[in-house]
């Protein structure tokens, strides 16, 4: 497949509308602001998508309700607040409600029409805080925070809970540990360990399965995959990406087809 059109470290990656976007990021001496756009009918990366407001890293990347939400991020002095939210239709950036808290390497995603935004690092140390949008009043509200610290985690929804692997902790030890939200209860409880420790990984629901895939175990960079079994609260190994992904992202599309990058 066509390689993205800028070199980029700690990017953002979201699907929206069957097309790839890629927000900030850093290439090792500067941060960026620039947005590119992929196409996997043509194969074609654009980047006439309208830029962030600011440069920043590690920013946090979801979607909801066909718009694409930019949380938090480095921006090369401090973690910010700052919540943008990209129209599409418009290819415009517009400031939303900031959050309660600053962070980079948050994760981040939608339940029950709510958006979550996870753990991540207030620019000294990860963070077990939780906080939760309603987009119906543009209010953040604090939610129960995890039983631990982490930044660069994988996250997702998986039947009707809010789960969160990997990472990395306050001592900076990459983590398998995995745990859940319950949004009816407003608890977090402890799911079985991956096998394999996962910073900067991705974890996605693809076919009905709970799939972690990618990250570093500290020592090298992974391009394994586990999937979740609910029914034993067990991993297994799943399979293998073609190539290593330091920091990459997984999107899906409504293709029902995954990409990392």
């Amino acid at each position: 497949m066509a390689s993205m059109v800028n070199h980029r470290g700690n990017v953002a990656v979201c699907g929206l509308y069957g097309k790839i976007y890629t927000v900030g990021g850093s290439d090792g001496v500067t941060y960026k602001s620039n947005v590119d756009r992929y196409d996997p009918q043509t194969n074609i990366w654009s980047n006439d998508v309208t830029p962030l407001s600011s440069p920043r890293s590690g920013v946090c990347l979801v979607e909801m309700d066909g718009y694409l939400y930019a949380l938090g991020g480095y921006d090369g002095m401090v973690c910010t607040n700052t919540v943008e939210r990209y129209n599409p239709k418009m290819n415009s950036w517009t400031k939303q409600a900031p959050m309660l808290s600053r962070r980079c390497g948050a994760a981040a995603a939608v339940m029950e029409g709510q958006l979550y935004v996870i753990g991540g690092s207030d620019g000294d140390v990860p963070m077990n805080t939780v906080e939760r949008f309603n987009p119906l009043d543009g209010i953040w509200y604090v939610c129960p925070p995890m039983l631990t610290a982490r930044e660069n985690a994988g996250c997702c929804v998986y039947l009707g809970r809010l789960f969160v692997t990997g990472g990395r902790d306050d001592l900076n030890l990459e983590l398998s540990a995995a745990e859940k939200f319950d949004p009816d209860a407003l608890r977090w409880t402890p799911v079985k360990h991956m096998r394999c420790k996962r910073n900067n990984m991705s974890l996605m629901v693809f076919n009905g399965s709970l799939l972690a895939v990618g990250g570093s175990d500290g020592v090298t960079n992974l391009k394994t995959i586990e999937v979740y079994n609910h029914e034993s609260n067990t991993w297994r190994h799943f399979g293998s990406m073609k190539t290593k992904h330091p920091g990459g992202h997984v999107a899906m599309l409504n293709t029902k087809h995954g990409y990392s990058l």
